[in-house]
């Protein structure tokens, strides 16, 4: 199907086979905003008249899914806390270095990169004397906005601890929540093409990067290069975290192999 390489050459999303249908439904609808009937002339216009790229953003915006919600995988999430955290904590304080840096990827509406700015204030000792900063990017618009208004409904708070609920959100009406700014003012959200040659190109220095349920959304050859650009980004001794079903045995053998708690951590 053109329509899928084209994704791929662009994004490095590879829709299989099986997905040819939840594809067409999602493609039909940008067909009618833009008044084309033909595939092959939708097509020519996302190559040809397309050129600051907003009709292809909004047919990806369609085709990602973002489902998300705070402390998702909320195991893993303790083993970073407790475990790598801790470790990459005594090593900077070792060399008087009190910055922590983490990148989230493919963040959707936020939860992710909410949830760990949670966490780093509820572990750093001092935590005022320490310089914080998590950088989230998605290839969606869409949730790259809902994640700066920081607003969430009953289902997305599901897993918050409650001493964490009444401290880090406001609930302004019944079933609505608000982040408050203690913990979204240590995120910075960017639209994210991982493909994207100059993606990440200047970033480094970072301790953590989160990649969870992302890469499922790539081939073997995409997956190699978004992981090399990660490893680039890792200051010596920094940590990777994937999904529960994702692995990096296949991908790369720069990385370190560490089983904390029943859990799979990557370390460079």
């Amino acid at each position: 199907m053109k329509l899928r390489n084209l994704i791929y050459e662009r994004t490095g999303i590879s829709f299989e086979a099986n997905k040819i249908y939840y594809i067409k439904k999602r493609l039909q609808q940008r067909m009618d905003a833009c008044s084309i009937q033909e595939i092959d002339e939708y097509i020519k216009h996302l190559k040809l008249f397309d050129r600051d790229g907003r009709e292809f953003q909004e047919l990806m915006n369609l085709l990602t899914v973002n489902e998300t919600y705070f402390f998702r995988e909320f195991s893993q999430l303790q083993v970073f806390a407790e475990a790598c955290l801790e470790e990459v904590v005594q090593r900077k304080l070792a060399q008087g270095d009190r910055t922590i840096k983490i990148f989230s990827a493919g963040c959707s509406t936020g939860a992710e990169p909410y949830t760990l700015a949670i966490i780093l204030r509820e572990m750093l000792d001092d935590f005022k004397h320490w310089e914080v900063m998590i950088k989230a990017g998605d290839l969606d618009e869409n949730v790259l906005a809902a994640a700066r208004r920081g607003t969430y409904d009953e289902r997305s708070v599901k897993d918050v601890p409650d001493n964490y609920l009444t401290k880090y959100f406001t609930n302004p009406r019944p079933g609505v929540y608000q982040i408050k700014p203690q913990a979204s003012e240590l995120v910075v959200f960017e639209h994210l093409n991982l493909m994207d040659r100059r993606a990440l190109r200047y970033e480094d220095n970072y301790d953590f990067v989160f990649c969870r349920n992302v890469l499922i959304y790539f081939d073997d050859v995409s997956r190699k290069q978004v992981v090399e650009k990660f490893y680039a980004m890792l200051n010596k001794g920094g940590f990777i975290f994937l999904g529960h079903s994702e692995s990096l045995s296949r991908i790369s053998t720069a990385f370190k192999v560490k089983r904390l708690d029943g859990h799979i951590v990557y370390q460079t």
